[in-house]
């Protein structure tokens, strides 16, 4: 059914399937190139090609016709220009179904490509090199590769484009049975045009970056610090590929996945599941928010989360004996929870969670001992439900430009993270005592702790383990009763961190009827007077930060 060629611009088969029998190939990955060598030999299939991808295909015994050869002109400036020519894109964009573009292409001697086997140059790990220097990423944006994925594309309804090695068994299979189908080269111009895309992102973002797009730092804000980083960019784009797909969101009835910016691995991005069930939609918000607070920490700490608020959190001078401390901080909370580490989960953290009475959902850490995992996955009640997922450590917002983002209804929300660590040495004593100095580390805990709380958010802790925290309350009276009353006696001589100011002083006259040692808040109240003037008649020492913590 299939005719053959009998000149230069011969017409092809209108039909669905088009046999393929002269393919162009040029690819910087070489990954199973050997395979695709061997089966375009067995199907005697005409291959052209361009100089490093030419050799390695006549390494594997495949006649290859140089470009240059076509074109007429050699590689010229280091390899900057070899394929960008009329004699090889009119074979690829000429229209099989139009008898004056097969006239163009016999009268100029221009043969057709069936199908265009093109991977383009690694910008992505390029840049990802510590200091990479700006000549050589330079050097890594590829022009003419993009050029011949998207002609090809274009294309699709007479020519193939095949731009990953994951496509080459379906490749083969379609060049064994007689040729491609239109609905296999739609989808893979769809898979093209997806992936010129995120290679143009990349290159985007980085150019931005080189170019220093920067404006002025911006202005105080009324009552605020300046602010010393660079507004946010005016247009931004970003190319997500799904990573994990979900059985279900927040809900059994709402669809799910994981989503994660092309060539990041760093985060929740770059997670490795040891073992146990399927992660969860609500699984990976609550494992954000445990490895975000834990990652906070500068000393070995463990942190309880359960719907994405810590119900549990310590540090201390073993992994193991801050996990103990922030598992008995609210055991009623604690059991079907999520656990973080920002420390080697050891045998010490897997034989305490051993105990009768103790279950989570997650346990996260940077990375696991192995006698950690092995009693983890040997215990009957736990090997076929407890998943361990190690996350990377690194800067996660690198893929986004730096900027936290956040989905509202048809919109994206922006913003820089807040990941700076606060400096004691800007906070204020604004009542007439100071906390005593042994309460310093406390109350650095304290409002480290609370700043990974929803707001309005109080926490209590007890030297550096969270007692009792008041999170996603209306009224700031409220999240601090709740958080006292979940401290309960282990409040007395304990510090108290507030997110943001008290607007009146009625949670100081909760505060000091629970006996708290001290009392760390931003400050910046209209009503700071009479606050700090309540905390004064209480004899309870107050700090001021000078920088809220809000988290919604």
């Amino acid at each position: 059914m299939h005719t053959t060629h009998s000149a230069p611009g011969a017409a092809r088969p209108t039909g669905d399937v088009v046999p393929i029998r002269r393919v162009l190939v040029s690819v910087f990955d070489k990954t199973g190139l050997d395979r695709l060598a061997a089966g375009l030999k067995a199907a005697g299939v005409r291959v052209v090609s361009t100089g490093g991808t030419s050799a390695a295909l006549a390494g594997y015994g495949v006649a290859v016709e140089d470009v240059s050869a076509i074109t007429g002109f050699p590689e010229v400036l280091d390899g900057r220009v070899k394929t960008l020519h009329p004699n090889i894109f009119a074979g690829i964009l000429a229209r099989g179904d139009r008898p004056d573009d097969l006239e163009v292409l016999a009268d100029h001697d221009i043969e057709r490509f069936d199908a265009v086997i093109v991977n383009l140059y690694d910008f992505g790990s390029v840049i990802a090199k510590p200091a990479c220097p700006p000549a050589e990423a330079i050097e890594l944006i590829d022009i003419g590769g993009p050029s011949l994925v998207r002609a090809a594309a274009k294309n699709h309804a007479f020519s193939a484009v095949v731009t990953s090695p994951a496509q080459y068994d379906d490749f083969l299979a379609a060049l064994a049975r007689g040729g491609t189908t239109l609905a296999e080269r739609c989808l893979l111009a769809a898979r093209a045009f997806e992936h010129t895309a995120g290679y143009d992102t990349v290159i985007a973002r980085w150019m931005a970056g080189h170019a220093g797009l920067v404006a002025e730092p911006g202005a105080a804000p009324a009552g605020g610090e300046p602010s010393h980083e660079p507004p946010l960019a005016v247009r931004f784009s970003l190319d997500l590929e799904r990573r994990l797909p979900l059985r279900y969101g927040e809900n059994p009835h709402q669809s799910a996945a994981l989503y994660a910016p092309l060539g990041t691995h760093l985060g929740l991005a770059g997670l490795k599941q040891l073992c146990g069930k399927e992660l969860s939609y609500n699984n990976l918000l609550d494992l954000d928010g445990a490895t975000r607070l834990a990652g906070l920490v500068a000393e070995p700490a463990a942190v309880v989360v359960k719907h994405t608020n810590p119900c549990g959190a310590a540090s201390a001078a073993a992994v193991g004996e801050a996990l103990a401390a922030a598992m008995a901080a609210d055991p009623t909370s604690a059991f079907g929870s999520i656990v973080a580490v920002n420390r080697t989960f050891d045998r010490a953290c897997a034989e305490l969670l051993l105990a009768p009475g103790l279950f989570v959902e997650v346990i996260a850490a940077p990375a696991f001992a192995r006698e950690a995992v092995e009693l983890l996955t040997t215990k009957p009640t736990w090997r076929a439900s407890v998943r361990l997922v190690e996350v990377p450590a690194g800067d996660p917002w690198e893929a986004t430009g730096g900027m936290e983002l956040r989905s509202v209804a048809g919109a994206i929300l922006a913003q820089r993270p807040d990941v700076r660590c606060d400096d004691p040495a800007a906070w204020r004593v604004v009542t007439r005592t100071a906390p005593p100095a042994a309460l310093t580390p406390s109350l650095g805990f304290a409002f480290t702790i609370v700043r990974r709380l929803t707001s309005n958010a109080i926490a209590v802790c007890q030297s550096t383990n969270l007692v009792g925290a008041g999170v996603g309350q209306t009224s700031r009276v409220d999240a601090t009763r709740i958080a006292l009353e979940k401290a309960a006696g282990r409040s007395r001589g304990a510090v108290l961190a507030s997110d943001a100011f008290f607007p009146f002083p009625d949670s100081i006259e909760l505060i000091a009827r629970a006996g708290i040692a001290a009392i760390i808040q931003p400050g910046g109240s209209k009503r700071d007077a009479e606050v700090i003037a309540a905390a004064d008649a209480a004899g309870i020492p107050m700090v001021f930060t000078a920088r809220r913590h809000f988290r919604h």
